[in-house]
């Protein structure tokens, strides 16, 4: 727009063809082919977004950046997930308070719904396996798990956990499924292969927001109730050499049990945990101490801690590993820190009211922050650190998943 409006100024002032040149020298200088990448005829990339108090979801189309339509799903609709190999996203609907809820399966070709698949008591979270095959759903008035077969779109197991669990995640490698519960104040490991609980470890206040390194090596979970994040090294196979004068001097694998490595003290009230794509750090968003943390994942060590905004709830890492995007809930801005240089990035972003969420686009040239308070999307260009435009969501946004494929 910017460009535009400058070239009719400069129509007006010189007039001819000098002017008509100008005109597309600005008009398209915001166009760079690394901001806004070409893509093939039949490919197709859509952002979700759940609106809690509409009962819908929002699905923007990213390659055109505008709404294609709000989706009615089921009540309460507060978290969202796209299958890794299916053209399909799954919407948590937690269902009226203390009720039952269930999974919708939205088809992306479509953008229909598909089916509705029933779950325990208020469910809250989904996390769905590298495979795409299994999907598990944290029921958080059930202190439960639904454990989903995805091809089948049927629930095949219910695994109990803590009291209150608001979060799961399974392992890359699909063999923990790590549960944070919240009132339980603490943390279930579950082995999927069996559905069975495996360990559980206790004194981690408010727990919720785990993750896994990429190895599946490690979990971190944020003892949100509190000031600390827990380190879990998880169960894995290891190779024992035999012991001195030993007849025997093959060496033995045993299986190594879970075990609790760290409570590492950050800041007030940490709710989120940001895990970088080459899984070597850690960010922490601490709420009440509106600031963040840096946490080393393979020394379970706290490097500095910075002052981010206010209320910060949310974090995302590029994926180039170089920057930190930090949503402020009580604010209308998103921060940008940059790890190496280890200082924040000015200006910050200005979104809308209450950026609670947020997803890059496919190509990461787009950032799209949630904005809970003001009902709608900011569209962020990467490459420049500025507001593309903003797109109207429903009532009460909470989050998002982006869905890229091709259709054949």
């Amino acid at each position: 727009m910017t460009g535009i409006w400058v070239s009719r100024v400069l129509h007006w002032r010189l007039g001819g063809t000098r002017t008509l040149l100008l005109f597309f020298v600005f008009a398209f200088a915001g166009c760079r082919p690394h901001d806004f990448p070409q893509y093939p005829p039949n490919y197709r990339e859509y952002a979700y977004v759940t609106n809690g108090g509409s009962g819908t979801v929002t699905i923007l189309d990213v390659v055109n950046v505008r709404v294609d339509r709000e989706l009615p799903v089921g009540q309460n609709p507060v978290t969202v997930a796209a299958s890794p190999t299916r053209n399909e996203v799954y919407v948590v609907n937690s269902g009226p308070a203390g009720g039952s809820g269930a999974v919708s399966v939205i088809d992306a070709e479509h953008n229909t719904v598909a089916a509705n698949i029933p779950v325990g008591r208020q469910p809250v979270s989904i996390s769905v396996d590298a495979a795409g095959k299994l999907a598990y759903v944290a029921n958080s008035a059930s202190n439960s798990v639904s454990v989903i077969d995805l091809k089948t779109r049927r629930e095949i197991a219910r695994i109990g956990t803590g009291e209150e669990p608001v979060a799961a995640a399974i392992a890359p490698d699909g063999k923990t499924l790590l549960v944070a519960n919240r009132r339980g104040n603490s943390v279930t490991l579950i082995d999927p292969a069996r559905d069975q609980v495996r360990s559980v470890f206790e004194d981690c206040p408010g727990a919720e927001s785990p993750v896994i390194l990429p190895d599946s090596s490690k979990a971190f979970v944020a003892c949100s109730a509190g000031h600390q994040v827990m380190a879990i090294a998880l169960a894995h196979p290891e190779d024992h050499p035999a012991e001195p004068g030993s007849s025997d001097k093959s060496s033995s694998r045993v299986w190594e049990p879970d075990r609790l490595e760290a409570l590492m003290d950050v800041g007030r009230a940490p709710v989120d945990l940001a895990l970088k794509p080459d899984g070597g750090e850690i960010f922490v968003s601490n709420s009440l101490s509106d600031s963040i943390s840096e946490i080393y994942n393979t020394t379970d060590e706290v490097g500095d801690t910075y002052l981010i905004g206010d209320d910060p709830v949310r974090s995302l890492v590029s994926r180039d590993n170089s920057l930190l995007y930090v949503a402020n809930f009580l604010s209308q801005y998103v921060n940008i820190y940059s790890i190496d240089d280890g200082k924040l990035i000015k200006p910050s972003l200005h979104v809308g009211d209450g950026p609670t969420a947020m997803a890059f686009s496919g190509a990461g040239h787009l950032l799209f922050v949630v904005d809970s308070r003001s009902d709608d999307v900011a569209v962020i260009r990467t490459a420049s650190a500025s507001l593309f435009t903003m797109l109207p969501a429903g009532r009460n946004p909470d989050a998002i998943a982006v869905k890229a494929f091709r259709v054949q």
